[in-house]
């Protein structure tokens, strides 16, 4: 896939989650770990390892991949508090995500969106910290789910 390809994917990709994330919902025990999961999957099949297979990479662009992931919890675990967590009159747990939590994943991956220009840059991979977006989401998606169920499991 070119760069081009693969740039419109990636905002599919985001656009879907950040509309989901603005739809009122059920909390679910698992349903809510199965989309970080097949990111996750598709970011280290599909993006880092088809990197990593045709370049050797330093410790620098390593280290600056792992940073990028906890950013993406530290922001999980920031989003998870401005969702909406609430019990409707059938006592079914509910959640939505606000204006807030919207401009938290614009800004969540604004600042992967940089972390992985510097990363490409001391990897000269070209496209590490680009395809990593997908691991990205879904640590930071998965934290932000965690984070909420708990949430809701003390209504």
């Amino acid at each position: 896939m070119n760069g081009e390809a693969a740039f419109v994917v990636l905002v599919v990709v985001v656009g879907l989650v950040i509309r989901q994330q603005l739809r009122t919902r059920p909390v679910r025990r698992i349903g809510s770990l199965i989309v970080p999961g097949v990111l996750g999957v598709a970011g280290i099949a599909l993006g880092v390892l088809s990197v990593v297979k045709d370049h050797s990479l330093t410790a620098l662009p390593v280290i600056l991949l792992v940073v990028s992931l906890a950013v993406a919890a530290g922001f999980g675990a920031v989003r998870a508090r401005t969702v909406r967590v609430w019990r409707d009159p059938q006592g079914v747990v509910l959640r939505k995500g606000t204006a807030a939590t919207t401009g938290l994943w614009l800004a969540s991956v604004g600042v992967h969106l940089g972390l992985g220009l510097w990363i490409d840059h001391v990897a000269g991979a070209g496209v590490l910290g680009t395809v990593s977006l997908y691991a990205y989401l879904a640590i930071g998606l998965g934290t932000q789910n965690l984070l909420v169920r708990s949430r809701a499991a003390a209504l």
